[in-house]
């Protein structure tokens, strides 16, 4: 039998109601079965997957191979044993509740065969609003790109395609002491020593789902695995790249990112005893790699997260928190002509923001956020920074890739208050079909520079989600908070029919037949000329939606 040109490999546990989906899109790839290869390792799955699974191998027998074993406890055992199996030119590996464009693995092959490529990696989108970093390929395709001068540090999911010459070479397997992060230094290492890397951004390759029946995994209850993984991952990188700037490039995702949420907004969330044990390690590691350079590179808030874990205890730490996540920006202190971040506890050398001012003045708190009609979204935020519309210049808020129209909050004499708004016509336009989340920035552009910043929204109360028609589909929007930093996030999320009429059997359950009795339509409250709706659907002056459970429906 001819080695086929690229193995799939699937770790699986328990992704039923996606899991067709995904071997329906590796059977329609155009490259064809006879160059496809599909091992699907079934991870003691307790939902039926795994019958599933015999069953597409029962059809396909030529090229889909099943391997079942126990329960593992993360994906990192059945990748290697799947890799054991697999017998490509090529290595793919693929989440169990994702799936593939049908063109995509000819695209990935035909690219790696073109340029000489050990690891290609193809456009990521996101499906029911699940996040994902897209800076890599803002460029478009790109044949040659560094680890070190480029986005892909924020982009190592192994959802890449890899050289089994590469991977057989290096002897790359995935550390199974990883609860969590696992695929992160299988990646790092093939890229680090790969002869080519290549970005292919001209079609939607790999899409990644957000699984809407999936029980949330608190903070609480994977902070520990997450201790033990991103421990393991510094000390990979500290063992693969010697110190130096290159290493600080690969770091700085890892500081930012991974090390940074451990101390995010739900550290709070956690007993004592637990916080104590995050801010021991998270301290340990930033006193160990995290370079001054490194700080420097660091986003404004990561590194005042862990700059205050370096200044003192958990009480100062969560100090910094509450400010972020009760009180909002705090006042700058200038002294001496630095620029100071006023947070209480915090060191000097990690507080200074002079040389990032721009980026300071981009930090504004969100004040509202209403519907100041059917189809518009008004974002009101402010800068506590009493010399703000002198200095920041031009301000805008970005949703994703959607701009607002921001303009001075007239009601503010001291210029310190904006609105944007947000025309819900382009978040859809600018959103996949399968919904996204758009992440609010500011960008300022003034006497000390161009800057930007996340939007925090510190206490705002999270309203009901509109839904809308584009096209012939039905859409949730709605305005959400990320738990993890605070961001305001602009959410849209496809509806199905299915789900509105899950949505209206609870609330006929919850309500009974009292439910569907007719309700008065109230009349609006007066408000001044030109003010937005508060962000809830009950209350608009706009011709009346249709209400579906806590939904509204908008033509």
């Amino acid at each position: 039998m001819p080695t086929p040109d690229v193995s799939v490999v699937i770790p699986v546990y328990n992704t039923l109601p996606y899991l067709r989906s995904c071997l329906d899109s590796l059977l329609r790839q155009t490259i064809g079965r006879h160059r496809l290869e599909i091992v699907a390792v079934d991870d003691g799955s307790t939902d039926g997957s795994g019958r599933l699974l015999d069953r597409f191998a029962a059809r396909h027998p030529g090229t889909v191979k099943v391997l079942h074993q126990a329960n593992s406890g993360g994906p990192a055992a059945p990748c290697n044993r799947g890799l054991e199996v697999a017998t490509g030119r090529y290595v793919f590996f693929l989440g169990s509740d994702d799936h593939l464009g049908p063109e995509a693995l000819e695209r990935l092959v035909a690219a790696a065969d073109r340029y000489g490529s050990d690891v290609v990696l193809g456009k990521v989108v996101g499906v029911n609003g699940r996040h994902v970093f897209s800076d890599v390929f803002a460029a478009g395709n790109a044949v040659d790109v560094s680890l070190f001068d480029s986005a892909l540090p924020w982009s190592l999911a192994n959802t890449k395609l890899f050289r089994r010459d590469l991977v057989d070479r290096l002897g790359l397997r995935f550390p199974e002491d990883m609860p969590v992060l696992s695929d992160q230094p299988f990646t790092l290492a093939a890229c680090y020593h790969a002869r080519r890397i290549s970005v292919l951004a001209d079609y939607d390759y790999y899409h990644a789902v957000r699984r809407l029946d999936a029980r949330n995994i608190t903070y609480h209850s994977r902070v520990e695995q997450r201790l033990v993984s991103v421990e393991r991952l510094f000390a990979f990188v500290a063992g693969l790249i010697p110190a130096g700037p290159r290493r600080d490039a690969v770091l700085r995702r890892h500081a930012g990112l991974e090390l940074a949420n451990l101390v995010g907004d739900d550290f709070r969330r956690l007993d004592r005893a637990a916080q104590e044990r995050v801010h021991a390690a998270v301290r340990r590691l930033v006193e160990r790699y995290v370079t001054d350079g490194l700080r420097d590179r660091l986003d404004i808030e990561a590194r005042l997260r862990l700059g205050a874990v370096t200044a003192g205890g958990v009480d100062e730490l969560l100090a910094v928190i509450d400010q972020d996540a009760e009180r909002g920006v705090p006042a700058t202190v200038v002294t001496d002509g630095r620029w100071h971040a006023g947070y209480p506890g915090a060191p000097a050398a990690w507080t200074d923001v002079t040389g990032v001012r721009a980026d300071w003045l981009a930090r504004l708190d969100t004040v509202t956020v209403s519907w100041a009609d059917a189809h518009t979204l008004a974002v009101t935020t402010r800068s506590p920074y009493p010399r703000f519309a002198a200095e920041a210049g031009p301000v805008r808020l970005v949703a994703g890739p959607v701009a607002g129209t921001t303009l001075l909050d007239a009601t503010d004499p001291t210029g310190r208050t904006v609105r944007t708004d947000f025309p819900v016509d382009r978040l859809l336009a600018g959103s996949a079909a399968s919904g996204q989340r758009h992440p609010v920035r500011a960008e300022v552009d003034g006497n000390h520079g161009r800057g930007s910043a996340p939007v925090r929204a510190p206490r705002l109360a999270a309203g009901r989600p509109r839904l809308l028609r584009h096209g012939t589909r039905l859409y949730g929007v709605a305005a959400t908070v990320d738990p993890r930093n605070g961001q305001l996030v602009l959410s849209v999320v496809p509806v199905t029919v299915g789900q509105v009429v899950s949505r209206l059997r609870r609330r006929w359950r919850r309500s009974g037949p009292a439910a569907t009795r007719p309700v008065p339509t109230p009349v609006p409250a007066a408000r001044p000329a030109g003010s937005p709706a508060p962000l809830n659907p009950t209350n608009h002056a706009e011709p009346t939606p249709t209400q579906v459970g806590r939904l509204t429906v908008t033509p």
